[in-house]
């Protein structure tokens, strides 16, 4: 009895904590609570509607030691789970020395109940969620989507992943072999999960749509393979709509055979934009003072940059011509002139340079990242005229567009504020947030830099863009609005050398009533094809008149 009660004694009073340790940790279990991740809105008109949402499904496991039927397990998960089931569960659900195998992944709610209904002994279901697309392709290069892992990959799915994920909770009670809570007791530790954040997007559903319809019956006229769309509005920086071709349906990733599918070109693929930068050295020019739009310069078609000549496209509009006339028939002499005016009206000096780096990179901020809320932005690169390739050669080609290689977002929030009196906003594809209660929560938007140029400077540059496109462009656009644009040709690597024969097609424009109210970028493009900024004016077009009915712009009395 001494040595029962000696050992009682050591067991219940000296060694009490350890069993107790080891009682816990047989018996209470820390239990993950899964945040639902945030869903993802569009605006339609101004109010937020969903485009990406969460959808309950389960996924059905074994515990091979508490399976007492495998073949009943077996045909019911066939039979009910269907395509969702995975290969060989006839040895998943035998395999002993394991506690948990996944039998089917993604099951419905109603398909889970009718295999909770025949209570099978060892089968067990755990609540998850998928992202539910009920727009299909819609905007898909924007949303990217969330991986098997539940992390997102691509867009704004990968670009604000954190902040969609949210916090998981956590669970500690006392649960049965299958780690099923039983009671709630003085062990139960409870921390509640924090569901991520619901996004609002700027872009607008019906933009967007009418977007990428336009982008994909314009494309297959010209025999384009790819091409890309931004909508921008100039007084906030926000993007309206961003299109790409060819695109994918989120919902079925796995099936995507081309990767090059997932990206967003708009800010993903830096480019030579061509004459589209014209408009960008004209502001320059005459925010410096050293031209106006009657200005004029002695075109002979082809000027001399020390050891190179450079020609124009458009041949034969020779002897005295206006920087007017410059700008709408797109003469690279021109802006070569520009360039030199910038300096000592001979040579494209080395102050000629520095000015054009400070208003192309600092100011209109081309070749740096611009932070946009979507995951692989690119830099893209504007030489700087301190290194050995930032001569007047590379300066005289960067005037008219190439030498440089921007994204289409860094040249249409540059233009913005070209055409929107010198304000420069800094792009966001997020217009807000849906609360926990419902409310709509709407961010502001951020100025850079309020005078890229000054007002009056952008008032001409305005009017000369809008000339630029109604001596040429505007047959098809609405009468009584303010609606200006210019095309760009660039030529494309083959074979590490630059070929006429495949080249793309951009054109960079703006519209508006009593002031700009959308900026629309276009390019396109198809290998082994010329395509210029003329083969793209139709897609600008479209959208530009499309955009002035549903903006409900007022024309000019």
């Amino acid at each position: 009895m001494a040595l029962f009660v000696a050992r009682l004694f050591y067991m219940q009073i000296i060694q009490h904590d350890r069993y107790v340790a080891a009682a816990e940790q047989e018996q209470v279990k820390s239990l993950v609570v899964k945040a639902d991740r945030g869903e993802i809105y569009a605006l339609d008109n101004g109010k937020p509607v969903k485009l990406v949402l969460n959808e309950n499904v389960y996924t059905v496991f074994a515990d091979p030691i508490e399976v007492k039927d495998p073949e009943a397990i077996t045909k019911a998960v066939k039979e009910i789970a269907g395509g969702t089931a995975v290969k060989d569960i006839e040895k998943l659900v035998v395999d002993k020395p394991s506690r948990y195998k996944i039998l089917a992944k993604n099951v419905s709610r109603n398909q889970a109940k009718l295999l909770r209904e025949k209570q099978l002994a060892g089968l067990g279901f755990q609540k998850t969620t998928r992202r539910i697309h009920p727009e299909g392709k819609l905007a898909s290069q924007v949303l990217g989507f969330v991986n098997a892992e539940g992390v997102g990959q691509y867009g704004i799915e990968e670009g604000l992943d954190d902040q969609l994920t949210g916090t998981d909770g956590m669970l500690k009670s006392v649960t049965d072999v299958r780690n099923v809570p039983l009671t709630v007791g003085n062990n139960n530790v409870r921390v509640p999960a924090k569901d991520g954040k619901n996004v609002v997007l700027s872009i607008d559903r019906n933009i967007q749509a009418y977007t990428e319809k336009a982008l994909y019956d314009e494309m297959k006229k010209i025999g384009a393979t790819k091409g890309s769309v931004i909508v921008m509005d100039p007084q906030s920086g926000k993007v309206l709509s961003m299109a790409n071709l060819p695109d994918y349906n989120p919902e079925k990733y796995t099936t995507v055979m081309n990767g090059a599918a997932f990206n967003n070109s708009v800010i993903t693929a830096p480019y030579e934009p061509g004459s589209v930068i014209k408009t960008f050295t004209v502001a320059t020019a005459l925010d410096k003072g050293v031209i106006t739009p009657t200005s004029k310069f002695n075109n002979s078609d082809t000027i001399s940059v020390e050891d190179i000549v450079i020609k124009n496209a458009n041949l034969g509009i020779t002897g005295d011509i206006t920087m007017q006339a410059a700008l709408s028939w797109s003469l690279n002499t021109g802006m070569v002139t520009i360039a030199q005016r910038l300096g000592d009206g001979k040579n494209i000096t080395y102050d000629a340079r520095k000015t054009m780096y400070t208003y192309l990179h600092d100011k209109f901020k081309l070749g740096e990242k611009t932070g946009i809320e979507l995951a692989g932005e690119q830099a893209g690169n504007i030489i700087s005229p301190d290194t050995v390739q930032g001569n007047a050669v590379r300066y005289s080609n960067m005037s008219f567009g190439q030498g440089m290689n921007p994204t289409m977002l860094q040249v249409a929030s540059g233009f913005s504020s070209i055409v929107n009196g010198g304000r420069y906003y800094k792009p966001t594809v997020v217009a807000g947030e849906v609360t926990s209660d419902g409310s709509f929560k709407k961010t502001n938007s951020t100025l850079l830099d309020g005078g890229t140029i000054s007002q009056e400077s952008s008032d001409t540059a305005r009017d000369m863009i809008r000339e630029a496109r109604n001596q040429f462009y505007a047959e098809g656009d609405k009468p009584g609005y303010d609606i200006g644009g210019k095309t760009g040709t660039s030529e494309t690597l083959v074979d590490d050398s630059y070929t006429e024969d495949q080249t793309v097609g951009t054109y960079l424009g703006y519209g508006g009533d009593t002031a700009p109210k959308y900026v629309i970028m276009v390019q396109a493009s198809a290998p082994g094809k010329a395509l210029g900024g003329r083969d793209v004016v139709p897609i600008f077009t479209s959208i530009s008149n499309w955009m002035i009915d549903y903006m409900k712009l007022q024309p000019k009395g």
